[in-house]
């Protein structure tokens, strides 16, 4: 073991020492993580990080998970799998020391404004306006489909600053306070009868030229990076144990009927497992390909795959529950804490919840053609308004 590993045990069996993960509340839990560098090894000493390369993270984690150690990313993924790198790379050192520690202890919530009623798939379509004025930016606009926008206190926000440049020019990021004054966060209520997702109005909400992130008109770059950290974070969570993530819901329901004994539906479950496992090995594979830095074209592809496999699995479930899987115990209103909320566990609730994989994150339609374009190399799709000014594209 090299000293670097060394280093990442001691420090890890010092907070598991110091705040045992079963008496420690966990807020205190995280700041102790953060403290230790342990939150993100590979970013710099007092910033979360010792420095290290970002495969040691892998060992902290696997650690902690064995430990029973509270986990962050189901309450703040948006935070610290998406927000968190692009502070790293595009913020100033004094938006790093201010943001990063709070977001790690989920005393910040996160959330992402990309998305817009006519701009899903087509994100560069975006239409939200955000107009300088002297040291700030006036912002007007509408989001949607945003996770966990009710509990945050920050968002990374892309809007247009220039409506003569092209639609992948002219953008701008930022980080919007989502408690300041003209930000409008209402509620979307899903099939779940959960609102997890929201809707965001913005009214001449201001933003300090401070919290842009990135050079003006350059969002698009910061925003790719966004959404490459998005499915990073989508593939490390796919490299989980044997028999379990998704496939676990049927697989239950299979024991707990003691065995089906319809050969179709055995058939079922074991070409799912097999996929399961495709899925956990290509995100072993993508974990390496990242501690090695050479990410390839792993993360879209489990994302792609997870899905997709998300969805029959939970099919299959229901399918096995027999007349029970059309019952759902409630379709009361509930404003989830974290993502996936409080019925995630259960089989009609992810039944239902699994529709939202193949949208969120970039649609299974999109991923193919990312795959199709840029790994396999086939010819792309007719785009006729790539090099027009925004103001000049027709919009319904």
């Amino acid at each position: 073991m090299g000293k670097d590993e060394t280093l990442v045990r001691e420090r890890t069996e010092q907070l598991l020492d110091e705040h045992p993960p079963t008496t420690t509340d966990r807020g205190e839990f995280w700041g102790a993580q953060y403290d230790l560098g342990l939150a993100w090894v590979q970013f710099p000493k007092g910033l979360g990080g010792l420095g290290l390369a970002p495969r040691l993270q892998r060992m902290v984690n696997e650690e902690l998970a064995r430990a029973k150690a509270p986990n962050n990313f189901a309450r703040n993924g948006i935070g610290t799998g998406m927000a968190a790198p692009v502070i790293m790379a595009f913020a100033s050192d004094e938006l790093k020391q201010r943001l990063l520690r709070p977001m790690f202890t989920c005393e910040e919530i996160w959330c992402q404004l990309f998305s817009e009623p006519g701009a899903g798939s087509d994100v560069a379509g975006l239409a939200a306006r955000a107009a300088r004025d002297g040291d700030e930016w006036v912002v007007n606009g509408q989001k949607v489909w945003t996770t966990l926008a009710h509990l945050s206190k920050w968002g990374l926000l892309l809007a247009r600053s220039d409506p003569q440049q092209p639609k992948h020019k002219g953008m701008t990021y930022f980080i919007v306070d989502m408690k300041g004054p003209g930000v409008d966060v209402r509620p979307l209520r899903q099939m779940t009868g959960e609102a997890e997702f929201n809707e965001v109005y913005f009214t001449d909400a201001r933003i300090p030229e401070s919290m842009r992130l990135g050079d003006e008109g350059d969002g698009w770059r910061v925003a790719i990076a966004t959404l490459m950290n998005e499915r990073t974070a989508i593939g490390s969570a796919s490299v989980g144990s044997r028999g379990g993530g998704m496939i676990a819901l049927p697989l239950n329901a299979w024991k707990a009927r003691n065995g089906a004994t319809d050969p179709v539906q055995r058939d079922r479950l074991m070409q799912l497992w097999v996929e399961a496992e495709v899925v956990r090995l290509t995100g072993l594979r993508a974990a390496q390909k990242r501690a090695a830095g050479t990410p390839g074209p792993e993360e879209s592809t489990i994302k792609l795959m997870t899905s997709e496999l998300n969805k029959k699995a939970t099919n299959l479930a229901v399918d096995l529950l027999g007349p029970e899987g059309v019952l759902y115990s409630s379709y009361e209103m509930t404003r989830p804490e974290s993502i996936g909320g409080p019925r995630a566990e259960n089989i009609q609730s992810a039944f239902l919840r699994a529709r939202a994989n193949t949208i969120e994150g970039g649609t299974s339609e999109i991923m193919r053609n990312i795959l199709a374009e840029r790994v396999l190399g086939l010819p792309g799709d007719v785009r006729v308004d790539k090099d027009v000014p925004w103001v000049d594209v027709p919009r319904s």
